[in-house]
């Protein structure tokens, strides 16, 4: 149980930062590439994935689930379907009907992180990284 809660822990620090990354891409996609907030977070989900990959592989379940990066990267891309379809749904449904929120779309990658995160925890860890 300890073992457990202690990659939970680790698993929230990388989710934070790719927290921190998909808010940056989704920004930047919109103020520099005036894309909107849907598109714009398709985007910056994507790059957010691969990066909490690299945490996830580097830090929180190191030397587990090995093989070639790139399958290893395929199959928690594939996983991380289901956690993005709570993700962003969350995402578009409070953009779409929160004036707050759609004026600082980051509260709704907030939200739909939180709505994904258990999912991808867990599913990450059983068809990933074990």
């Amino acid at each position: 149980m300890r073992a457990l809660a202690s990659q939970f822990v680790k698993f929230g620090i990388v989710g934070a930062a790719g927290f921190l990354v998909d808010v940056a891409v989704l920004m930047f996609c919109m103020k520099i590439f005036g894309m909107g907030p849907y598109g714009g977070r398709l985007i910056s989900f994507f790059v957010a994935a691969t990066m909490t990959w690299i945490g996830n592989r580097l830090f929180t379940f190191r030397g587990l689930g090995g093989g070639k990066a790139h399958i290893q990267w395929a199959k928690f891309v594939s996983v991380s379907g289901g956690g993005f379809v709570l993700n962003y749904g969350a995402y578009a449904a409070l953009v779409a009907s929160v004036p707050l929120v759609h004026a600082h779309p980051p509260l709704g990658v907030a939200a739909g992180s939180i709505a994904g995160m258990f999912f991808n925890f867990f599913m990450a860890r059983r068809h990933v990284f074990r």
